[in-house]
């Protein structure tokens, strides 16, 4: 492989994920670190590290100057963003490319075009995928605002055009909230994205967040690796994931997949990405945006495929052909994912603090991603994710059962986390049905319903 050096843009849990797979490869890894990390356990993993500024955010981790002086000082050629901060900014990926660096990620035109809802929205009616019915641009005036609405019908979500995570997300019910709920998404929009846009999607209500794992090759190869289910979310953040989508008709799947090679062919994809998809209770589905990186969720799909993403990322990113083709991929058995926050389990509210207790159970079938040890200290700086936690098994039944023996041998503290949240959804008749929507946990919070039959007491 031509990369002999990576510098990894990024920190906590998918810096340590990344710097695991270039030990393996023998490739030398660089972290980046702010003033608030230096003791890190991503710092300490890798092979070298620089410290690129100040505790906050924008003058460390997203400060793209800093990031490539780091490169160029160490001697890297290529240089890994992982998932959120600079990942899926076209500047960066341009930048890095004008350093004459490798940038481990699809090219800055993709980027740019999934950027933005509105276009990506476009390019996708071109090409035949299914979109949710809404706005064919951005939102104008009040005026125009409601004639549109009108148009897209109701209940509409008002959606960011230039962002996602949720952020500048509002869902709609009544007309007369609209002009409120416009003036809000715009304001959340601007300060999260340095853009006010927006447009309307009609709300596909019961609906489920399923993906499809795409991979293309700079010699004009994409392929699938098949779907995750991704509906467990709060305030439209993944808590869970699994892979592949239970109860998903054989003949839906399909058409999803073959949509998601038709989105990534109509912008030349290459590297890692994923498609995501809302299925309504009809198990009609609608594009819903393109992640222009690798996904957290990504280890369910290593668990059910053989493969692992970060080396497939880097191979390819430094011109090396797919060696496998679409009738190479084979899923077996089935994975989950659950994510470990520290969080107040009460409030939702992130918690901070040193964590002086941190055991993670080992064994067959289990796998913790994680970015944190004892005597870390979690800051309200950055995103709360501690770990990933991950089960196989041949089938969802024996995964399932898996993954509450390693939520039952995870022991933190120093710091609250979310593992009464897992418990919960885990118990839930509906996920244990695996036939569930995004409004699980929302119906968790304002009912207790009856926990369905846990396999850690079949």
């Amino acid at each position: 492989m031509s990369i002999s050096t990576l510098l990894i843009a990024n920190r906590g849990e998918i810096a340590c994920r990344i710097i695991r797979t270039c030990r393996r490869l023998g490739i030398r890894t660089v972290a980046v670190y702010s003033e608030a990390e230096a003791a890190a356990l991503h710092v300490r993993a890798a092979d070298a590290a620089v410290c690129i500024g100040p505790p906050p955010p924008a003058a460390s981790y997203l400060n793209l100057a800093a990031v490539l002086k780091a490169a160029r000082e160490t001697g890297a050629e290529a240089i890994h963003p992982g998932y959120g901060l600079l990942s899926e900014r076209a500047d960066a990926a341009q930048a890095v490319a004008d350093a004459d660096l490798i940038w481990v990620g699809p090219a800055p035109h993709a980027i740019a075009i999934m950027g933005s809802k509105t276009a990506a929205r476009a390019r996708m009616v071109a090409v035949g995928v299914p979109v949710a019915p809404g706005t064919a641009g951005i939102v104008g005036t009040d005026d125009d605002a409601a004639v549109l609405a009108a148009s897209v019908g109701w209940p509409l979500i008002v959606k960011a055009s230039d962002g996602g995570g949720g952020i500048g997300m509002s869902i709609v019910h009544d007309p007369t909230k609209l002009a409120a709920a416009v003036d809000r998404a715009r304001r959340s929009a601007q300060r999260a994205f340095g853009s006010p846009h927006v447009y309307f999607e009609r709300y596909i209500e019961r609906a489920r967040h399923v993906e499809v794992q795409i991979f293309g090759d700079t010699h004009g190869q994409i392929i699938q690796l098949g779907d995750r289910e991704c509906s467990v979310q709060r305030r439209h953040q993944k808590v869970t994931e699994e892979a592949p989508a239970p109860a998903l008709p054989s003949g839906v799947r399909a058409r999803m997949a073959a949509a998601a090679l038709r989105a990534a062919e109509a912008v030349g994809y290459t590297n890692a990405g994923t498609v995501e998809f809302l299925v309504g209770p009809d198990n009609a589905f609608y594009f819903l945006e393109m992640n222009t990186r690798l996904q957290v969720e990504h280890p369910v799909t290593e668990m059910v495929t053989g493969l692992d993403l970060v080396e497939l990322q880097l191979r390819v990113a430094a011109g090396e052909p797919l060696l496998l083709t679409q009738a190479d991929v084979q899923c077996h058995g089935h994975a989950i994912e659950c994510r470990l926050y520290a969080e107040d389990p009460q409030t939702h509210l992130p918690s901070p603090g040193l964590i002086t207790a941190w055991e993670m159970p080992a064994g067959e079938g289990m796998r913790v991603d994680a970015g944190v040890e004892a005597g870390i200290e979690v800051t309200p700086l950055y995103d709360p994710l501690l770990a990933k936690l991950v089960s196989w098994g041949a089938d969802r039944h024996a995964a399932l059962l898996r993954m509450h023996q390693l939520l039952d041998g995870v022991r933190v503290e120093g710091v609250k986390t979310n593992l009464p949240l897992l418990r919960r959804v885990l118990e839930h008749a509906e996920f244990v049905a695996g036939r569930y929507s995004t409004d699980l946990i929302a119906g968790l919070t304002q009912t207790a319903p009856t926990p369905g039959p846990s396999p850690s007491r079949r």
